[in-house]
């Protein structure tokens, strides 16, 4: 007779998606180190060995939680550009739109895979998170084709346009100002960006 803990809602890889949902959902309402797999476990009725067929450990699940974000935020950000309109800042400002909402809707996910990116053999996380931002950068390059924005390394123009976003998302996430907010800071965010990174005139 099957027992409590019994799989078979989880057959051929239900149970990695359900442990990453659950993760999150632990994620979002008490933070990472109060994460386990063992309490993952009871919450989705599997038995407590289960979760480590998909994860060796704690940390290989955050860190699948931290690839899966910056596949996610790639995601967004395609769909995003791929629905805005032709101009150049139109384009900008979608891309400041969809970055944000994925920022403030997710908050301690984005922390976690900033975090994650940069621990020592995270490899597979660095990998994934060149997706969105590789996105970025040819965003960059493309004003910088069309005239809209200065000459030079995208790298250094989208340094300044992710400080950008991550302010803005700052002080939201930290309740400093309302996310009704969001709308009229990326309109201002994105008139000054355009502004200030477009090329100097002989006049200037």
């Amino acid at each position: 007779m099957p027992s409590a803990t019994d799989e078979r809602p989880y057959h051929h890889g239900k149970l990695r998606a359900a442990l990453l949902e659950a993760a999150e959902r632990h994620l979002r309402g008490r933070g990472a180190d109060e994460l386990s797999l063992r309490d993952l476990a009871r919450e989705l009725g599997v038995s407590h060995a289960a979760p480590r067929r998909h994860f060796a450990d704690r940390q290989a699940l955050l860190d699948a939680l931290a690839e899966a974000g910056f596949a996610r935020l790639d995601t967004a950000l395609r769909a995003a550009l791929a629905a805005a309109e032709a101009d150049f800042p139109a384009r900008v400002r979608a891309a400041m739109t969809a970055y944000l909402r994925f920022a403030t809707e997710n908050a301690a996910l984005l922390d976690l895979m900033y975090t994650s990116k940069h621990r020592p053999g995270a490899t597979r996380i660095g990998k994934a998170a060149e997706a969105p931002f590789g996105l970025m950068n040819d965003l960059i390059a493309q004003g910088q084709a069309q005239g809209a924005l200065e000459p030079g390394a995208p790298e250094r123009i989208g340094i300044v346009l992710f400080a950008t976003l991550q302010g803005i998302a700052s002080i939201i996430n930290g309740s400093i100002v309302k996310p009704e907010l969001l709308d009229d800071l990326v309109e201002t965010a994105a008139q000054q960006f355009l502004r200030g990174a477009r090329p100097l005139t002989g006049n200037s």
